[in-house]
């Protein structure tokens, strides 16, 4: 049993003026949360609200400048700067490009012209657009609406499943369909864009359909800035004690590929991909057609989920690297909020997108300082200047992805340590990695996590069991069966299983104490333990 003694004195509300008087000599002013209590609970509750809805409050006042700000800076613009080619993220924006063309397609622009009856029917374009841009506009705002409710209603629990071999594994497949998107770029080559089930197949077929059209120039320069980035980024592991601040090689490829491009006419004379025009100017605020709004709740329902999906997927990422928590209704409200005021502003639905993800981190991206940085370069180059990255090559964009994303390729790596510690863990790794490269990372992902939950009904249906004997000069208990050390007491069985029980698992249950305790007599003490946490395929 255990005691708890209350050294803390009590004070009467009626007594604390008189208390003060005594103690201090004078008559002490107490404020209303001072003189009760519950004020003072619910000040703190409430200031741990609005900290949780604006978790920027919790750093910033106290953001190391010196440390920071440079590595901030020098990340923001080179994320920035990968930002402008990029544009949305795939998934989403096929999901989105999808419900646009299914709601506007080009049987209802078709027009006659005025000047005759056998004029054949010309599409109205402009219309045509106009339309799909509403479709887009009203999904993003009931997207940001179902992803608000469901960080209110504390739906982000879900991402308790994300375990890290699931995370892994998602992210190691996001990474492979990252690359193979970018092959094309790379090589200089045209193909076609694919979505869906085998679209990283279909990718790389065409690709290699394609291969002897590669344009040499755009490959030497591609490889030229693989290179050199990886040099610089080996220097920066290497030597990060020693550099003040990481050599920022994206930010020196980006400028010298720029430069190169305009000086040699790359472009023109040796048809190299470059950037190309960049739209400028921003579109005024406008109301979006709610009239859309029933036409597209289930189509909203599965981008808001796989938006939020992917986002906490690749915040657990780097969770796990910087040990660091994240909260999934946290999360969800602010995918939400971003989402429902951009719409008013003519804006795509948003997620995480993994390739500049890495780039702001590999490039020394330490707080959302360098995201704020990398968003007012977009808006600048949007608004201003952005004749300047016109001639940027492709394929110099393409090389600062690829090697940004070796790091997650490291991942591999966690095949054979699982094999040596859980299967089941192993699993549900080769699970997520194989159905979001076959799937996509749009259906791979449902995939990995349905497998996940029927893992978690498989090992507590499945519970192991033992018998503990006590390790000689030491506090640990063992299963006698793996440790020959573990020595059991006379007349005391100590029985272990790894699940707590329930209906489903305790016929198990029973089966394996018999099977354990049966042998001992009838007068032996058995002790049950039961509820022993798992992690990392290790028992505690």
């Amino acid at each position: 049993m255990l005691c708890h003694t209350l050294s803390d004195q009590v004070w009467p509300f009626g007594g604390l003026g008189t208390i003060a008087e005594k103690q201090h000599g004078f008559q002490e002013r107490l404020s209303v949360t001072e003189k009760i209590p519950f004020f003072d609970g619910a000040q703190k509750k409430a200031k741990a609200a609005v900290f949780s809805f604006l978790p920027i409050l919790t750093w910033l006042p106290s953001y190391p400048v010196k440390q920071y700000l440079f590595s901030d800076v020098v990340s923001g613009l080179s994320t920035g700067v990968v930002q402008l080619p990029q544009g949305t993220f795939a998934v989403i924006s096929l999901m989105i490009g999808g419900v646009a063309v299914r709601e506007a397609p080009d049987d209802m622009f078709y027009f006659l012209p005025a000047n005759g009856s056998n004029a054949s029917a010309v599409l109205d374009v402009a219309a045509r657009d106009t339309r799909r841009v509403q479709v887009a506009v009203v999904l993003t705002t009931l997207v940001g609406i179902i992803q608000f409710v469901l960080g209110l209603l504390r739906f982000g629990f879900v991402a308790i499943y994300l375990t890290e071999p699931l995370v892994r594994g998602f992210t190691t497949a996001a990474a492979v369909h990252v690359v193979v998107s970018q092959l094309k770029y790379l090589l200089g080559v045209k193909t076609p864009r694919f979505s869906g089930p085998l679209s990283a197949i279909y990718s790389i077929k065409a690709v290699l359909t394609d291969i002897t059209s590669t344009n040499v120039t755009t490959l030497i320069l591609g490889l030229s800035c693989l290179v050199f980035l990886y040099v610089i980024k080996d220097l920066n592991e290497r030597f990060k004690k020693k550099l003040p601040v990481p050599i920022p090689g994206e930010i020196i490829v980006v400028i010298v590929s720029t430069g190169v491009s305009y000086g040699m006419s790359l472009s023109g004379d040796y048809k190299v991909d470059v950037v190309g025009e960049i739209p400028t100017g921003l579109l005024p605020p406008a109301v979006p057609d709610f009239s859309l709004l029933p036409r597209l709740v289930t189509d909203s329902f599965a981008v808001a989920i796989v938006g939020f999906s992917m986002g906490i997927s690749l915040a657990k990422t780097f969770a796990l690297k910087y040990s660091y928590s994240v909260d999934g209704n946290q999360e969800l409200i602010a995918l939400g909020l971003c989402n429902f005021f951009s719409s008013f502003f003519q804006t795509f639905a948003i997620t995480c997108s993994m390739s500049r993800s890495l780039v702001q981190e590999s490039t020394g991206g330490k707080t959302q300082i360098a995201g704020l940085l990398s968003s007012l370069v977009v808006l600048l180059v949007v608004v201003a200047i952005g004749f300047v990255f016109q001639p940027l090559p492709q394929t110099a964009l393409a090389a600062i992805i690829m090697v940004n994303l070796l790091g997650m390729f490291k991942q591999f790596r966690d095949i054979p340590l699982l094999w040596r510690t859980s299967r089941i863990e192993l699993a549900i790794w080769l699970v997520a990695f194989v159905a979001s490269v076959l799937l996509g990372l749009d259906y791979g992902l449902l995939v990995a996590l349905a497998f996940a939950i029927l893992t978690v009904i498989y090992r507590t249906q499945s519970p192991k069991s033992g018998v503990l004997g006590h390790v000689p000069g030491t506090g640990l208990y063992c299963d006698v069966g793996d440790y020959e050390e573990a020595a059991e007491y006379e007349g005391i069985k100590i029985f272990h299983s790894n699940s707590s029980i329930y209906f489903a698992n305790s016929d198990l249950y029973v089966n394996a104490l018999k099977e354990k305790v049966i042998l001992a007599t009838m007068s032996v003490c058995v002790c049950v333990c039961v509820s022993l946490y798992i992690y990392g395929g290790e028992e505690y």
